[in-house]
């Protein structure tokens, strides 16, 4: 590994103009056989890894700047410079370079830049771009030497040769006796020549220029001639205030004076840039950029030295935590450390990193608790500045040591509530120390920086410790600003900071879980928020209506139910109408609240506002938003009668699915029956059936009775185990007749009968009866309605079937004119008893029409199937 002589850092000048830290590593030079020439490489120091790889080319311009710069172009745009970080190295490097072109190195510039275009270049051509001869510098020359300067920029190869000359002439310092002899005679005219030449200059943007301006001895004389704007009438005291104003404290004695020399360089490089230069054009943007360049490489410096002086750091510390530090020094250090910060900005990723971790060790994050707990605002405003810094950087580490020190220290001295508090109380009339706050409160906050690894859900474990230790905090301004139905308070900085909190609460809402929503719940802050919409301040009105609105916006349930049992609705409403007709901000975003939930659909809330405020509402027209709610609430009551309709008349159904439906329609006095009987099946009462239906439903049943009698001497056949009577095919027809009565009805007896065949004695069902396994299927749509009796031969051999229904017993009666058998009936359930029997040439019970079409027949037909040789048992 080569010594640090050798060890430099690789910077890469990016789109914005500013240089990207690639890597410190050890550069030399040697022959590349892939680039087939003397090459600069550069390997870093932690991996090995090449971080450059550039052959030295012949005609590649090459400067050296501040003796430990190297700095060229590769290609357009692809500006590399080396960093070194001692000048030995830098100048070995550089004869190196100057070597491979055969140049002097006592050159800054191994080559002339060409950047002009083809039709300069060719008017150069003519007499081979000579030499720039600089005018006697004297009194009477200056105007003729500022207009030369300014004619010159605009062709850069004259620009190099015009720097050159100056360089060589040491002209700098001959103008600036110049401006001293000017200022004693007081001749203006001279001064603002001088102005415009010292412009130039700085537009030539040659950094070998720049070191010999900033020099110690001179740079109060270059910034003296900047005072002289010929724009201005008065000059501006710029060295009066650098001297006596701008006064340089050493905080912490610095055994370094390089680093002290590059402190002050810097500062007074910045304000040139700053304050004196006026605003580049858009034309002159570019042509400052090595002035850019020569400011950020020497804060890159100083942060460099000042980091790896621990004396130094640890003094610093020692000092500013003692509590025998007077507050005036304490407030020095602040402010210096504050400027150290600011300089580290400039650092690229991993230098950061490295700054910050050494700061943490050193103590910042305890150090800025106890700034924030004494009562000097200028220091507390200082470190809120370097707690945003580390902040901003890195989230995690504050949060870590926010929650490794709640272990040991009372809520109201944790870090965290320390800057809410800050916030809380800022004295600026604007507030602008509390939005700073905000945005810092937000960055900790906020889960999509929050790191998850196998050990800790960083997430998890800081929201929960923030909910419980710190939110209340943070919402003390509201709570006690709304315990009233009207805010206690309504001055602008109470508006301004509730609407920061809400800012913040609305964050929350949006970004967290059930931390927040437990926490609205059990304090009930939407209604001390909606209290805010009687302010008088809009601002603040809109910022109460936004919370709401991403509360809505979620559309959940647990955030709707609590604002309907609350009736939060209610202020929005009374704010609303109190607006009136005015087409203003707090009227849109109100209408649009209401037109969300109209658009999103959300049922719970649109039936609370119709069923709540339909009254308040009805009134507004210019909008189609609460008429289109209450339309659309309507509609939904009626789906869901319909649908209660539906589900009372399906559970009906489900009840009788065990019997098949006729085929044909019932007439309308049929239809107003059964919706009768619907109706009574619901409300779980006696069916009250027309005095007819009773008379011929009795008729019939006195029928079957006595045709039972008349046969139970003749069939002596075993209940069960017996082979079922065959079927003669083509002679049989079923009749089925189901009879729904209450347990008072004229079928009671009938069914009670102990010696009647189908009294229920257990055994199993016979085929075809609606509770065998070999019946049928039935339509689960099978209505509760009574056919009529129309007349049929008795000798047809079709296969009909009639149902009747009442409300609480099923009779079913199949006959064959050849063949009869008692029927066997199964325990029904306690509601329900089952009859069925055959019996031969059954006339008179039911007729069918002549006109039954040969398909219902046959469907009729394919419904009768025989009994299986052994018929089981169906349990109850």
């Amino acid at each position: 590994m080569a010594d640090t002589r050798r060890r430099v850092k690789l910077y890469m000048l990016n789109e914005d103009r500013q240089w990207d830290d690639r890597g410190t590593g050890h550069v030399s030079s040697a022959y590349v056989e892939r680039l087939r020439g003397m090459s600069l490489l550069v390997r870093s120091e932690t991996d090995g890894s090449i971080l450059l790889e550039s052959k030295i080319q012949q005609d590649t311009a090459y400067q050296k700047q501040q003796e430990t710069l190297i700095v060229w172009s590769e290609a357009d745009n692809y500006d590399l410079a080396l960093s070194f970080q001692e000048k030995a190295g830098c100048d070995e490097i550089w004869e190196k370079i100057c070597q491979v072109q055969g140049k002097d190195p006592s050159v800054d510039i191994t080559q002339d830049v060409v950047e002009e275009s083809e039709d300069e270049r060719f008017d150069d051509m003519p007499d081979a771009a000579p030499p720039i001869e600089l005018p006697a510098c004297e009194t009477s020359k200056l105007e003729e030497i500022a207009e030369l300067f300014s004619s010159v920029l605009p062709s850069p190869i004259r620009r190099e040769k015009l720097a050159v000359a100056i360089e060589a002439e040491s002209y700098i310092r001959k103008l600036v006796d110049l401006f001293h002899m000017c200022e004693d005679l007081e001749n203006i005219d001279g001064l603002h020549h001088l102005y415009e030449i010292f412009k130039s200059i700085f537009l030539l943007n040659k950094n070998a220029l720049f070191e010999i301006m900033f020099s110690d001895d001179i740079i109060f004389d270059i910034i003296g001639i900047l005072e002289y704007d010929p724009t201005t009438p008065t000059p501006t005291k710029h060295r009066e205030y650098l001297r006596n104003t701008a006064k340089f404290k050493e905080v912490v004695p610095m055994t370094n004076s390089e680093l002290e020399t590059k402190i002050h360089q810097t500062y007074r490089v910045q304000y040139i840039q700053d304050v004196i230069l006026p605003t580049p054009s858009v034309f002159e943007e570019n042509m400052l950029s090595s002035l850019s360049s020569f400011i950020f490489f020497n804060k890159v410096e100083i942060v460099s030295m000042i980091q790896d002086d621990v004396k130094f750091l640890t003094t610093l510390f020692a000092q500013l935590t003692g509590e025998e530090t007077d507050d005036n020094h304490r407030r020095d250090l602040v402010l210096f450390l504050k400027e150290f910060c600011t300089f580290s900005q400039t650092l690229q990723q991993p230098n950061r990193e490295s700054f910050y971790k050494t700061l943490s060790n050193l103590g910042i994050l305890s150090s800025i608790e106890i700034i924030l707990g004494l009562d000097d605002e200028k220091m507390k405003l200082a470190a809120i500045d370097i707690f945003s810094y580390i902040v901003e950087f890195s989230p995690s580490m504050v949060r870590e040591f926010i929650l490794h020190e709640s272990i040991s220290v009372d809520d109201e001295d944790l870090l965290i509530n320390l800057v809410i508090e800050q916030m809380i109380n800022d004295t600026d009339p604007e507030l602008g120390g509390a939005v700073q706050l905000i945005g810092i409160l937000r960055l900790l906050l906020d889960p999509e920086n929050m790191l998850a690894t196998a050990s800790k859900t960083e997430k998890s474990e800081f929201l929960s410790f923030f909910y419980k230790h710190s939110m209340h905090v943070l919402t003390a301004p509201l709570f006690a600003n709304t315990a009233d139905n009207k805010p206690s308070r309504d001055d602008y900085q109470s508006a301004q900071l509730l609407g920061l909190i809400l800012e913040l609460l609305t964050f929350c809402v949006e970004h967290h879980t059930y931390h927040i929503k437990n926490y609205i719940i059990t304090k009930d802050v939407l209604r001390r928020v909606l209290v805010l919409l009687k302010s008088r301040h809009s601002f603040l009105v809109l910022c109460a209506l936004r919370f709401c609105r991403k509360i809505v916006g979620l559309k959940e349930e647990f955030y709707n139910r609590y604002i309907i049992k609350e009736n939060l609705f209610r202020p929005i409403v009374d704010a609303f109408l109190a607006n009136g007709d005015r087409y203003n901000l707090i009227n849109s975003a109100m209408i649009e609240l209401f037109e969300f939930i109209k658009v999103e659909d959300i049922k719970s809330l649109s039936t609370y506002i119709v069923e709540t405020f339909q009254k308040d509402l009805e009134g507004i027209k210019y909008v189609k938003t609460f008429e289109t709610l209450k339309v659309r609430y309507e509609q939904q009551r009626d789906r869901n009668r319909d649908k209660h309709s539906f589900d009372s008349h399906a559970a009906s159904i489900v009840r009788n699915n065990r019997f098949r439906r006729d085929a044909r329609a019932p007439d309308e006095d049929e239809e107003m029956w059964f919706s009768q009987d619907d109706e009574n099946d619901e409300n779980e009462s006696s069916p009250q059936v027309s005095e007819i239906l009773k008379n011929k439903i009795d008729s019939d049943l006195d029928h079957i009775h006595k045709l039972w009698e008349s046969k139970k001497t003749k069939e002596n056949q075993p209940d069960v185990g017996e082979t079922p009577p065959r079927l003669l095919s083509g002679t049989k027809s079923a009749i089925n007749i189901s009879i729904k009565t209450g347990s008072n009805s004229s079928l009671s007896s009938l069914l009670s009968m102990p010696d009647s065949p189908g009294s229920p004695s257990g055994s199993p069902p016979a085929p075809g009866s609606p509770e065998s396994p070999n019946s049928p299927p039935t339509s689960p749509h099978s209505p509760n309605r009574l056919c009529p009796t129309p007349h049929v031969s008795p000798n047809s051999n079709n296969s009909l079937t009639n149902k009747v229904n009442t409300s609480s017993s099923n009779i079913t009666t199949t006959t064959s004119p050849t063949t009869t058998t008692a029927s066997k009936v199964t325990d029904s359930p306690p509601s329900t008893n089952a009859v069925t029997t055959k019996t031969p040439g059954l006339k008179g019970l039911v007729d069918y029409p002549d006109e039954d079409s040969e398909e219902e027949e046959e469907e009729e037909e394919e419904d009768v199937i025989a009994p299986s040789p052994k018929r089981p048992r169906v349990g109850t």
